[in-house]
C-alpha cells in the first residue's frame, strides 16, 4: 500500500525541485546578465550580479559586426530541415520496428543507439573529404543532412517507443475496415501519436540547433548558423565576455522562447503512455 505523502515531505521535495531548476538555469541566467554589462565590469573580481550600470551596448555592437537575421535563418532551415527529414525517415521505420518486428529489431535498435557512442571527431575527416567531393561543403543541404543523421537514432528509438503504446488492435480494424498502408500511417498511427511525435520533433530542433561540433567544422561564412556566430567572438586577442554573452543571449533566445511555449506539449509526449 502507498505511503501518504506529508505536507513536510512534499514541502521538501518542491523545494528540492526548485534548487535543481536554479542550478540548471543560473549559467543562463549569468550570460544574460553578463550581457548588460560593459567588459570591465564582466571581469570584475569580485563577480557583479545586479548592481551594476546596465547597458544595451554589446546589442548593438554584436548586430553591427555580425548579419545575425542570416545565422538565424540558416539556423532555422538548418535545425527545421534536419527534423522534418528525420521524421519523415524515423516514422515508417519506427512503425516497421515497432509493429512489424523481426528477430532482429532489438539488435538494431540497439546498434543505432551504440553509433551515438562513437566520438564525433572520429568520423570527421572522411566525412569532411565525402563533403568537399560531393560539393557540400559550408552549403545547408549538407548540414541538414549530416544533423538528420546524427539525430535519426534518438528519434527513431522515441518514435518506436510511443508507437509501442498504441493498441495494435486499432491498426487490424484500420486495415479490415480497407484503410491502406499508407492510409494506416498517416490517418490512423500519427493522429493517435501526436503527443510523441511533437516531443520527438521539438526534441530534434533543441538538438539541432545547439550541435557546434559539425556545424563548426563544416561550415565556413555561407552556412554558419548561430553556434557559428558564437564562435566568432572568440578572437587571438582573447574573450570579449560581454560581446560573446550577448551573442549567446541572441542565439538562445529563439530555441529557449519556443521551448517556453512548448513546454507543455512536450512534457505531455514525454510522459505518453507511461500511465495506462
Amino acid at each position: 500500500m502507498a505511503r501518504a505523502v506529508t505536507p513536510r515531505r512534499k514541502a521538501l521535495n518542491t523545494l528540492i525541485a526548485w534548487a535543481i531548476g536554479l542550478m540548471i538555469f543560473f549559467p543562463i541566467l549569468w550570460t544574460i546578465l553578463t550581457s548588460f554589462k560593459s567588459e570591465a565590469q564582466a571581469i570584475n573580481d569580485p563577480p557583479l550580479f545586479l548592481f551594476f550600470d546596465w547597458t544595451i551596448e554589446n546589442y548593438g555592437v554584436v548586430q553591427d559586426r555580425s548579419d545575425y537575421m542570416r545565422y538565424l535563418w540558416n539556423s532555422v532551415i538548418i535545425a527545421g530541415g534536419s527534423t522534418l527529414l528525420g521524421v519523415v525517415v524515423a516514422v515508417p521505420a519506427a512503425w516497421s520496428m515497432a509493429f512489424v518486428p523481426s528477430k532482429r529489431t532489438k539488435d538494431i535498435l540497439l546498434w543505432m543507439l551504440s553509433t551515438k557512442m562513437l566520438p564525433a571527431v572520429g568520423v570527421l575527416y572522411p566525412i569532411y573529404l565525402l563533403f568537399i567531393e560531393l560539393g557540400l561543403l559550408d552549403t545547408r543541404t549538407g548540414l541538414v543532412i549530416v544533423l538528420m543523421l546524427i539525430n535519426l537514432p534518438i528519434i527513431v528509438w522515441m518514435l518506436y517507443t510511443y508507437f509501442k503504446e498504441i493498441p495494435v488492435d486499432i491498426l487490424e480494424a484500420a486495415r479490415m475496415d480497407g484503410a491502406t498502408l499508407r492510409g494506416e500511417i498517416l490517418h490512423v498511427l500519427m493522429p493517435m501519436a501526436v503527443p510523441g511525435i511533437a516531443s520527438t520533433i521539438l526534441l530534434s530542433l533543441i538538438l539541432a540547433w545547439n550541435e557546434a561540433f559539425w556545424t563548426l567544422n563544416l561550415t565556413a561564412a555561407k552556412a554558419g548558423p548561430l553556434t557559428a556566430f558564437i564562435a566568432s567572438y572568440s578572437s587571438p586577442e582573447g574573450l570579449f565576455f560581454a560581446k560573446l554573452s550577448a551573442a549567446s543571449t541572441m542565439a538562445i533566445a529563439p530555441i529557449l522562447i519556443l521551448g517556453w511555449f512548448s513546454q507543455k506539449q512536450l512534457v505531455r509526449g514525454l510522459t505518453f503512455g507511461a500511465v495506462k
